[in-house]
């Protein structure tokens, strides 16, 4: 195993993995690359580590369990395989225009929900407008109450201007 899926197994990051084989002087495979390879063993080694760090134990003084001689790994692969990795690969796009299309899908249902909440929204409100203007036409004091609310609005409106005018005229 790698790094980053021993990492995920112990439930801790990558760097406290490294800082474990260091600070615990663990000897560990490496891969060409140099990255760590760890081996049920290791795992084994590191559960125990983490173990006696949850219980207290400082890093420092937690000893190498197993003394294990560092090997490399290295691949030998003369002839990589075109085909298999060009299959792979249309493999992989193939995949990805299914997800959006599945994501590109939902979307639309989203919106479609939301447009037809909004519709149902609009539908009320339309209701409660019509309802209201019964009612307004109900009560004859309305009209009266309109007129007056026009007349008081040209009043602002007049007053606005006049107070504008002066502003800009430094009256």
């Amino acid at each position: 195993m790698n790094t980053n899926a021993v990492a995920k197994l112990l439930g801790v990051s990558q760097s406290t993995i490294q800082r474990w084989v260091k600070q615990a002087n663990l000897k560990m495979d490496r891969n060409e690359l140099g990255h760590y390879v760890f081996s049920e063993d290791s795992i084994l080694v590191l559960r125990k580590i983490q173990e006696q760090v949850n219980n207290g134990v400082l890093l420092q003084d937690i000893a190498a369990a197993t003394k294990e001689n560092r090997r490399a790994v290295v691949k030998r692969d003369n002839h990589p395989d075109h085909e298999g990795l060009a299959a792979k690969v249309s493999e992989l796009e193939r995949k990805m225009e299914r997800k959006a299309d599945e994501i590109v899908s939902y979307q639309l249902l989203q919106h479609r929900r939301e447009i037809e909440e909004l519709h149902d929204c609009i539908q009320t409100l339309t209701e409660r407008i019509e309802m209201l203007e019964e009612k307004l036409a109900e009560v004859p004091e309305a009209e009266a109450l309109v007129a007056a609310s026009s007349e008081g609005k040209s009043f602002f409106r007049k007053l606005k201007k006049k107070n504008f005018i002066s502003s800009f005229l430094g009256l």
